[in-house]
């Protein structure tokens, strides 16, 4: 007790009390061996406060039905209830009611379980939250909004994103909040903050392209993005951007065209890229370039950017103003904590950054880590600690929990946090090599173990494996570190004297060493190696195995239950990776639209027809395979002619009907019995022995999968993987009132003079999951 009395004293000012309460904060979790009364109040629970909040964030994403009100209200105050529970532990093991370590852990188990509470009703909030009209039907006529973003497709196509949307007979209870239109032909986006009219195809949100697969839906929701499509007609310009002093992405975009201007080329382009964050002039096939050689995290505003920029400025600060203080002027500040200033200065950038680079995702998420770090020094704790860590994603995913589900922060607290473990080993032995080569060896150890731990991460969402990307990244990062990052800073400190040219010439020499690395290595044979796509519960289950282990193993106290845990997470690894290596893809694969099947063979998966690019290739990228679709569609596996394609599965025929013709052929190809694939509806009294897959039955169950199984095909389709969620089903958003409105599509959604209803073979123009802010082009729905 006497140690507890100690931390008790005379008041204090309350902004002495404020600063102790955030130090007391970043103090749990502290790894040192304390007074057992001292533990109970700063046992580790910061460090574990994010993978119990994942673990209720995770939960809500994988339910197949949206929680009600009711169970929200239940989940609270059994939240409570559990904290409660946590503190009474506490209060028993101080009285000595209870043994330190019994009420210790009995702490750990009631917070954690309030925690995991509490990430379930964040992730509920916050979809309510975004929650905004989605298009549950196809429209063809006239649209008006507000640019606020540009950007550019896979297939090198200009996209625009409107907001402030008005469709044609479509009340505004029922009109997205955002659209993104691709501009098929050769003209100039219009400016940011323009307001637009054109008339254009949209249609809804596509679900994933199998059962399990990445789907679009949720990510466009949490972004707002109620429907896509694309025009074919000019852009009219009906008001322009009104004048803003601060208006960022006009500035940004202003910006990134005067680097490309300044710098010339491809290099330009990625220039404009790492400091804007306007990737519009950046050509697909550089983009291809950079993923082959696993630096296409370097063309993203990420943690890598905001943490060298922020090093940068503090850096320099500090030493400008440890310097002042030689000066005559300076010396009446000597003594004075120069670090503190430097890191308000950094963060004042930092958020500069973040402000110009429009706050994407991502770019939130790498400010928020490198603003806790900065905090930290501010309040004279540890930059770089597991504590500093927790607090960035506890933060992340209180505010925006979609973001556990997404590639970018799973790799990135997957690489920090492995970062900061190795850091004290490192320490230890660092003197032993010769100062030349700590530098060196350093940078090489941090790569190596970055790329260990997000390998399997980047593997199961992208389904590809860059071989290289180590060698390409240890060529690369340090010239982003000391040249492309520090001259970007110079440049926009100069430019308003006109004197950036110096500055941005280094810049582009910089990133045109980025573009010749990235071609070298993505030129070399077996750099990139595909690999099959896990089941959903993969990355779930080893991402929290491994992080229990790593969790319990850096712990300086290791008891009987410590290490049962950590035996627990290694298991589940091992499970994971188990699962993983003997997962089998579906023999058969159904587009949700009929357009394309794809038939397991010896060689691959074969395509009925190319058809349906984003499809053909996330099937392809799924199955672990290279081969394009226009490859897979010539493998042997599928018969007859163009409209009609027959193979065979399990001993029964295989039918695919596509075209004007292929309703007509329905009657006697279903004679034959067999599956029968049928690109549009299929006509009344048309049915036979056999099982039609027409737009009438796909339509309600989303793609299908099959596998074959003691001679009999078993199905699981998107729908069921997906269940009734608020971006899946219409029926569940109007149940909580958004969009609410007639079930009937609007006249807009029909044919009108001068224009005709978009076919589904039209929509395929509109470049709809290429680009999504943050996620896979195939990968996990699931967390």
């Amino acid at each position: 007790m006497a140690a507890i009395a100690r931390h008790a004293g005379p008041a204090q000012r309350p902004g002495s009390r404020i600063r102790d309460l955030v130090r007391a904060a970043f103090a749990m979790g502290e790894a040192r061996a304390v007074l057992p009364g001292d533990r109970i109040a700063r046992a580790g629970l910061l460090v574990w406060a994010p993978l119990c909040l994942s673990l209720g964030i995770g939960a809500w994403f994988a339910l197949r039905i949206e929680p009600g009100m009711a169970f929200y209200a239940v989940l609270a105050l059994a939240g409570a209830g559990a904290w409660a529970a946590g503190g009474a532990a506490r209060r028993a093991g101080m009285t000595g009611r209870l043994g330190w370590d019994n009420a210790d852990l009995a702490r750990m188990i009631a917070h954690g379980a309030a925690l995991a509470a509490l990430g379930f009703l964040c992730a509920g909030f916050r979809a309510h939250q975004v929650a905004a009209p989605v298009l549950d039907f196809r429209y063809y006529g006239p649209i008006e909004g507000r640019v606020v973003d540009i950007d550019r497709s896979a297939r090198d196509r200009m996209r625009i994103t409107l907001d402030r949307v008005v469709l044609r007979d479509t009340p505004p209870a029922r009109t997205p909040e955002r659209i993104r239109l691709s501009l098929t032909d050769q003209q100039a986006p219009p400016p940011p903050g323009s307001r637009v009219m054109l008339t254009g195809h949209l249609g809804p949100n596509p679900g994933p392209a199998e059962p399990g697969g990445f789907d679009f839906r949720q990510a466009a929701f949490f972004a707002r993005l109620g429907a896509v499509g694309y025009t074919r007609n000019p852009v009219v310009i009906a008001a322009p951007p009104p004048p803003a002093s601060f208006d960022a992405t006009g500035l940004r975009l202003r910006l990134g065209r005067a680097m490309r201007e300044a710098i010339g080329g491809q290099e330009g382009a990625v220039a404009a890229a790492l400091m804007t964050g306007d990737r519009s002039g950046i050509a697909e096939a550089t983009n291809q370039t950079m993923r082959d050689s696993n630096l296409y995290h370097i063309v993203s505003i990420s943690g890598l950017h905001m943490s060298m920029l922020a090093a940068f400025v503090y850096g320099a600060l500090r030493l400008a103003l440890a310097a002042g203080q030689a000066t005559p002027w300076g010396r009446r500040h000597a003594g004075r904590a120069v670090h503190k200033a430097a890191a308000l200065g950094a963060l004042a950038a930092a958020s500069a950054y973040l402000w110009l680079s429009g706050g994407g995702v991502p770019t939130n998420r790498s400010f928020l880590m490198v603003a806790v770090m900065l905090g930290a020094i501010l309040i004279d704790r540890r930059a770089m600690s597991l504590r500093t860590v927790a607090v960035a994603a506890t933060a992340i995913l209180i505010t925006a929990p979609e973001a556990l589900v997404t590639p970018g922060f799973q790799m990135s607290f997957a690489a920090t946090a492995s970062l900061i473990m190795l850091f004290p080993a490192w320490s230890r032995h660092a003197d032993r090599l010769p100062w030349v080569l700590r530098g060196a060896a350093m940078l090489v150890l941090s790569s190596l173990i970055a790329g260990l731990a997000t390998a399997p991460i980047a593997a199961a969402h992208f389904n590809r494996s860059a071989q290289y990307g180590l060698i390409a990244n240890l060529l690369v990062v340090p010239v982003m570190g000391a040249v492309v990052m520090p001259a970007g800073v110079i440049a926009a400190l100069l430019a308003p004297l006109g004197l950036s040219a110096p500055a941005l010439w280094a810049m582009g020499l910089g990133t045109r060493w980025m573009l010749y690395v990235g071609e070298m290595v993505a030129g070399w044979g077996g750099s990139v190696v595909a690999v099959a796509a896990p089941h959903w519960s993969v990355l779930p289950l080893g991402g929290t195995g491994a992080t229990v282990a790593l969790l319990v193993l850096h712990a300086p106290v290791r008891r009987g239950l410590s290490r049962c845990a950590a035996a627990a997470g290694i298991a589940a690894v091992i499970a994971a990776a188990a699962i993983w290596l003997g997962g089998e893809r579906p023999a058969l694969l159904i587009s949700a639209d009929g357009g394309a099947a794809g038939l397991m063979t010896a060689l691959g998966r074969a395509l009925s027809r190319p058809a349906g690019a984003f499809v053909a290739d996330s099937w392809l990228r799924a199955d672990g395979d290279t081969a394009s679709a226009e490859a897979a569609a010539a493998r042997p596996g599928w018969e007859g002619g163009r409209a009609m394609r027959v193979a065979s599965l399990a001993g029964a025929p295989l039918v695919h009907l596509t075209g004007r013709t292929g309703a007509a052929r329905l009657a006697e190809t279903c004679a034959a019995g067999g599956i029968v694939v049928l690109q549009g509806r299929a006509p009344p009294g048309a049915a036979g022995p056999c099982l039609v897959l027409d737009e009438a039955a796909l339509r309600p169950s989303g793609a299908r999968a099959g596998w074959v199984r003691n001679g009999q095909i078993m199905w699981r389709t998107a729908a069921e993987m997906e269940g009734e969620r608020l971006w899946t089903s219409a029926r569940v958003r109007r149940a909580w009132g958004i969009g609410a409105g007639a079930h009937r599509p609007p006249a807009a959604a029909h044919p009108s003079k001068g224009g005709r209803r978009p076919g589904r073979k039209g929509m395929a123009h509109a470049d709809i999951p290429a680009g999504a802010p943050d996620m896979p082009a195939s990968g996990l729905a699931h967390p």
